[in-house]
């Protein structure tokens, strides 16, 4: 079966190549090739045929990777997104490659504003209860971005249930790395900590003090030599489905630090200290696959749970 050109609404009227760019301004050149695929996944991604559709949605991931000029308002304006969405939750071959590429749309700001809407958001949750690890890898990630810096993504997610599906899967599987370093960092950013990929933080495992406790470290490279966060992770069952996680980061210096001030001790850990709201640095979440209170403000109920 072979694929019809299917134009998109926002298109641009292309009467031909040469004259379009001598008469014509635009505000950016279309991508003819990623049109063509957003086109072909609107039309055909109803049937999830996937022969048909894994070379679109590879053509889709390569545009976005590539970062090319006005892609990421090409997926959004052609309503591929439900499509997406429809895709993870079935049972097929599709189903790593679509999360794959909303993995990757969920780096850019303004894709991810939509996966509420388009229903992308349940899909990924659904996804956290398979046990392949490669597609959990993918949804943590997805999950980890789309909730980075987006209180509104937060609420949504952690009304969903998403923090008891991250930390069974945190627990399952703890000799994969990747895995672990995904969930842990989508944990952070639910509570609001905003950690980025591209802060290059280092999870180690810690000793934990009481039963059915888990703890893990993220440090952050030092700052100007100097200084680095550290973000101490406790993970805590406390019933059936139902877990507890407590969330903190601490400033620690370096001995350059103190030798610098003239002081020989070697380096110390202390909380970060004279800072406006320590809402930004303090968190604890504690909530269950069910009866998730719907009632108070995400802020709130991370307060309340913490102190």
């Amino acid at each position: 079966m072979g694929h019809p050109n299917v134009p998109l609404s926002h298109k641009y009227t292309l009467p031909h190549r040469d004259r379009c760019r001598s008469s014509q301004l635009q505000p950016y050149t279309p991508n003819e090739n990623l049109n063509n695929a957003l086109g072909a996944i609107r039309v055909l991604g109803v049937e999830l045929i996937a022969d048909e559709l894994k070379p679109h949605l590879n053509t889709v991931m390569t545009s976005i990777k590539e970062k090319k000029k006005g892609a990421a308002e090409q997926v959004v304006i052609s309503g591929v997104l439900p499509i997406l969405a429809l895709s993870l939750r079935s049972r097929g071959p599709l189903r790593l490659p679509t999360a794959k590429l909303v993995a990757e749309l969920a780096r850019e700001s303004v894709v991810r504003k939509g996966f509420g809407d388009a229903g992308l958001v349940t899909a990924l949750l659904s996804v956290l209860t398979t046990t392949d690890q490669e597609l959990l890898l993918h949804a943590a990630l997805a999950i980890s971005r789309m909730s980075y810096d987006s209180p509104k993504q937060q609420e949504l997610l952690l009304r969903r249930g998403a923090v008891p599906r991250l930390v069974v899967i945190l627990l399952r599987f703890p000799d994969q790395e990747a895995l672990e370093e995904a969930c842990l960092q989508a944990l952070c950013n639910l509570s609001g900590m905003a950690v980025s990929e591209e802060a290059g933080m280092v999870w180690e495992r810690g000793s934990s003090v009481r039963p059915g406790e888990s703890v893990f470290h993220g440090v952050s490279p030092h700052t100007c030599g100097f200084a680095s966060s550290v973000t101490l992770v406790r993970v805590c069952q406390w019933g059936p489905g139902q877990y507890a996680v407590n969330i903190e980061v601490f400033q620690r210096c370096s001995s350059s630090f103190w030798t610098l001030h003239g002081n020989k001790r070697t380096a110390r850990w202390f909380p970060f200290s004279s800072l406006g709201s320590c809402s930004n640095f303090y968190k604890g979440i504690k909530f269950s696959t069910r009866n998730v209170p719907r009632t108070k403000s995400l802020r709130t109920r991370m307060f309340h749970t913490f102190l």
